[in-house]
């Protein structure tokens, strides 16, 4: 199972990233979840320790790492053609939640058609995880989806757009629906999240319509949410509360969608 989790920046998908991963994890399935976050936070939402979260370097920042996988010997002259089964293996972190993460990072110029030496690496350790690996697997991602390349996206069983009732979060889910549909990704569905009343609830559901996007479920405001972001407490803390109740239904959903569909 491959999900992918996007997003206007501060609509709550790391909650929702980290939620789902845990929730798989502890359904029995060997989990990864990737942070693939320009500003990368899925660690400490993991109950990896905050010195230890801002320790890690992301694959994208790994020099040394780079260079082993791509280098020639050759000034300008980079080999695209390495294997990355051990990068999961050496640079992957279990976390108290049970989920082996993975900090993905981003490529800042990463236009397309790029073939820089970092957003290789990326490219293809996200194509590997994604396409060759049979762990569960978590992608929280940036606002777009540059890094689903063609030939991965068609491999995520699905993308699920967040987004509360702010019309700009929702206007940047309907462009995230249509690139990822456009990529490839065969399910493309929308969560609200920080709902606190019906009619937002409503607009959501309206907008969904509109856009032809189908509704996985809605996540309530919950101040315990508030609460554990403000102390640095993990995803595990949350554990009852509302919100991850929701985010456990989701879970189930995903599920049944996914495993209806083989």
């Amino acid at each position: 199972m491959k999900i992918a989790v996007a997003g206007k920046g501060g609509v709550g998908k790391t909650l929702i990233s980290a939620g789902l991963a845990w929730s798989l994890a502890r359904s029995g399935l060997k989990t990864i979840a990737i942070d693939a976050d320009p500003s990368p936070n899925l660690a400490v939402s993991l109950g990896i320790r905050e010195k230890e979260a801002e320790s890690i370097i992301p694959v994208s920042e790994n020099d040394s790492l780079i260079r082993k996988k791509t280098g020639t010997g050759f000034p300008g002259v980079y080999n695209l053609n390495f294997s990355v089964d051990d990068v999961v293996r050496d640079f992957s972190i279990a976390s108290p939640a049970g989920v082996h993460l993975l900090i993905m990072g981003t490529v800042k110029a990463m236009g397309s058609g790029c073939n820089c030496p970092a957003h290789s690496v990326i490219r293809t350790l996200l194509r590997h995880v994604v396409v060759d690996r049979a762990e569960a697997v978590v992608l929280d991602m940036e606002a777009g989806i540059e890094h689903l390349g063609r030939g991965t996206a068609e491999c995520v069983d699905m993308m699920i757009v967040v987004s509360d009732a702010n019309k700009k979060s929702l206007a940047v889910a309907g462009t995230i629906a249509r690139m990822a549909l456009g990529a490839g990704i065969p399910r493309v569905q929308l969560v609200g999240n920080r709902i606190e009343t019906v009619a937002e609830e409503d607009l959501i559901t309206l907008f969904a319509q509109e856009h032809k996007i189908p509704v996985l479920g809605f996540v309530p405001y919950d101040p315990e949410v508030f609460r554990a972001g403000i102390a640095g407490e993990p995803i595990q803390s949350l554990q009852g509360t509302p919100a991850i109740r929701s985010i456990e239904e989701i879970t189930h959903k995903i599920t049944q969608i996914t495993y209806s569909k083989i």
